[in-house]
């Protein structure tokens, strides 16, 4: 299982980015993805929840409204458009998989707010 996350970087407050993540080694489609994040000296949080098929999606509460999940079965890959940034967003963020009930992470993608 390889999981590679993109799209992280610099950004105003109130900006966007979309991250991206690839996956392969297992059947992308039949698995649900997730979308966390660590800041520094805190836990990983899970952010934002996509089902396989695309059907349903959850959010913490801190992102509603602002974070979007989807994916791409076609090709393998699931996004995180993220609007209204804010400096507390700042953080790496990681797609997690988790096929055959292990835990697989990808390398990461910094995120920083800042004006």
């Amino acid at each position: 299982v390889q999981l590679v996350e993109s799209g992280g970087g610099l950004v105003q407050p109130g900006g966007s980015l979309r991250l991206s993540c690839a996956a392969s080694g297992f059947t992308f489609s039949s698995y649900a993805m997730r979308w966390y994040r660590q800041a520094p000296g805190k836990e990983r949080e899970l952010v934002a929840y996509i089902s396989g098929g695309g059907g349903s999606t959850n959010y913490a509460d801190s992102v509603k409204g602002r974070f979007t999940i989807s994916r791409d079965n076609a090709k393998n890959t699931v996004y995180l458009q993220m609007n209204s940034l804010k400096p507390e967003d700042t953080a790496v963020y990681y797609c997690n998989a988790r096929p055959w009930a292990s835990n697989y992470w990808g390398q990461g993608t910094q995120v920083t707010v800042s004006s």
